[in-house]
């Protein structure tokens, strides 16, 4: 018998809101859900330059957790919007720190797919002795490799259509480097110049996103509230390196020895294959890696969030 696939939690409201001065500038919005004072989990929303959706609130039992989520610099409601300075791996890192002493936790659960996991990881090798456990979906290791894979050649053969709509921006003497091109673009002096580089990259991103097209996803993706922090900030930190070393968060993995994962990865990922996901399995074998067969990247698809949702729930008894 065929085990029925589990679904979200049902629609949630945040009990708590508030913003947060990081520094520099900057100011994050965050929320909470659940019950307060349950096991602690911190939410890690992908981009570089996505933000939450009230989706994303239902991935734990809200009788069992206590879970902060936030729009990290410049993303969703926090301020300023779309800015890409003093905005970086690191300093995100930091910020996810000041959240966990503003709650009060001891430690908590670091739940991020996509870019989401690559700062999960990130912050588990500065601050391990603040992470019960990590909860990772489509895992990027942001590697030569996997950037070359997103932006250089290797998604571009899947979708092809997509591909030519997003380079065909860009002069061909100028798509030896895309992503330098789009970013010139996205920090233009002209709106219209920012606003069309904003679109196109965004549903590059979107369209790479899913395994079977979703019209409704696209239409999120090609919103100038989405797609102009989520382009900025990415082409930001691709052009960056993540403001990583090459392979630095497989280097580091020994840090994360004797903190349990979980990672659930869409056999079919065109965003993040499941190459990046194997690599770190191996070398972090106490984790746990669902291959999910029938899925692509997003968090939205069935298969995923069956495997995301049964992960919460089998760490739900595990001490904080």
């Amino acid at each position: 018998m065929t085990e029925t696939r589990r679904t979200l939690y049902p629609e949630i409201e945040p009990y708590e809101t508030g913003m947060l001065d990081v520094g520099e500038g900057h100011s994050l919005y965050w929320e909470r859900v659940g019950t307060k004072g349950a096991k602690p989990a911190v939410f890690l929303h992908g981009g570089p330059g996505g933000g939450m959706s009230p989706d994303h609130r239902r991935q734990w039992d809200p009788e069992l957790y206590d879970v902060l989520l936030f729009d990290q610099r410049g993303c969703g409601q926090s301020t300023p919007f779309a800015e890409i300075e003093n905005n970086d791996t690191w300093r995100i890192v930091d910020d996810i720190e000041k959240l966990r002493e503003m709650c009060g936790h001891e430690k908590w659960q670091a739940f991020g797919g996509s870019w989401g996991s690559t700062l999960a990881l990130a912050y588990a090798q500065k601050y391990p002795e603040r992470v019960s456990e990590l909860v990772l979906r489509g895992v990027f290791l942001a590697r030569q490799t996997e950037k070359d894979w997103l932006y250089t050649y290797g998604a571009s053969e899947i979708m092809a259509e997509e591909w030519d709509a997003f380079s065909g921006l860009i002069p061909e003497d100028e798509r030896s480097d895309l992503v330098k091109a789009y970013y010139e673009r996205l920090t233009s002096e002209d709106e219209a110049t920012r606003l069309e580089a904003a679109k196109r990259w965004s549903l590059w991103e979107g369209n790479v996103a899913t395994l079977l097209p979703d019209p409704a996803l696209l239409d999120s993706f090609a919103d100038p509230s989405k797609a102009v922090p989520f382009a900025r900030i990415c082409a930001k930190f691709f052009l960056e390196d993540f403001f990583l070393t090459e392979a630095q968060l497989l280097a580091d993995v020994d840090k994360l020895a004797g903190i349990p994962g979980i990672m659930v990865q869409g056999r079919h990922d065109i965003c993040t294959p499941p190459t990046s996901a194997w690599a770190l399995k191996k070398a972090w074998p106490e984790a746990e890696l669902w291959i999910v067969d029938d899925a692509g990247h997003s968090a939205g698809e069935p298969g995923i969030i069956d495997g995301l949702v049964r992960a919460t729930d089998k760490l739900a008894d595990k001490p904080a």
